[in-house]
């Protein structure tokens, strides 16, 4: 990796008070970048920024919610306002849920896709101006759960799904301005313990710890976003598991499903 090739860029991460967008926002100051960090909550946001501070980095935070259009937009201007352009948009803002469809509350799905999916299509519109002055990268955080519906997860797959129709279509559309659109499929991460999801009722409950696969650090997948930002590339897909997911549900679907009913059946 170029060790110039970031170094006074300026970047945007949502959902980084924490998690992969906390270690993203890590890997681009140790590179020279500059960051817009991005979360709900004040006393989190707070102190990510002095710690992304004490290694040295150029550090904005921003508290909103990019969901809600009009906060994206001011999550845009303050970054033109404070630093004078926009290099890098990484939408990681993400909510994850567990329940059968069957039981899900009538809200899970609008409360996923607000923010997993209208808050990254927000970002885009608000920033696609300065990003095509750049010719910057945009990047959507997605998983392997956007690859294959997954049971139990329905509403999270489908909004993970989503965001590659978004790229696809994003990425034809601005061929001639330039704009580099990637595409990251996430695997088992490492996630903090305080991390939350979405229950069938709608409450935040503790994150599934998933047992029998090797999670990846959140480091090693900052690492990957930013070799995929420099190289320009549209999709990346990390773990070998992740790899495995997508050439089976391109071959070898129906094998794949019956995988996913037996161990289904087995729990």
């Amino acid at each position: 990796m170029d060790n110039y090739f970031f170094l006074n860029k300026i970047a945007i991460i949502t959902g980084s008070s924490q998690g992969i967008g906390k270690a993203i926002a890590i890997a681009f100051i140790k590179k020279g970048a500059g960051v817009v960090i991005n979360g709900r909550n004040q006393d989190k946001l707070s102190k990510t920024t002095k710690e992304l501070q004490s290694i040295g980095g150029r550090v904005l935070p921003y508290c909103g919610d990019v969901s809600i259009p009009s906060e994206a937009q001011n999550l845009i201007n303050t970054t033109i306002d404070h630093f004078g352009k926009i290099d890098i948009v990484i939408n990681n803002a993400g909510i994850s849920m567990k329940g059968n469809l069957a039981n899900l509350a009538f809200g899970i799905y609008k409360k996923i896709f607000d923010v997993n999916v209208l808050g990254s299509v927000n970002m885009c519109i608000s920033s696609l101006p300065y990003l095509r002055e750049s010719k910057g990268s945009i990047v959507f955080i997605s998983s392997l759960a956007g690859i294959r519906g997954l049971p139990g997860y329905s509403a999270y797959s489908a909004s993970k799904m989503s965001l590659k129709a978004i790229a696809q279509s994003l990425r034809v559309e601005e061929i001639d301005t330039n704009i580099h659109v990637g595409l990251i499929y996430v695997g088992f991460t490492e996630n903090e313990a305080e991390k939350r999801m979405l229950n069938a009722d709608g409450e935040l409950v503790a994150v599934d710890v998933m047992k029998g696969f090797k999670k990846q650090s959140q480091g090693y997948v900052a690492q990957a976003v930013l070799n995929n930002i420099e190289k320009r590339k549209f999709i990346t897909t990390l773990s070998s598991i992740g790899k495995l997911n997508l050439i089976m549900q391109k071959v070898a679907p129906r094998l794949l499903e019956k995988i996913l009913i037996k161990n289904l059946r087995n729990k």
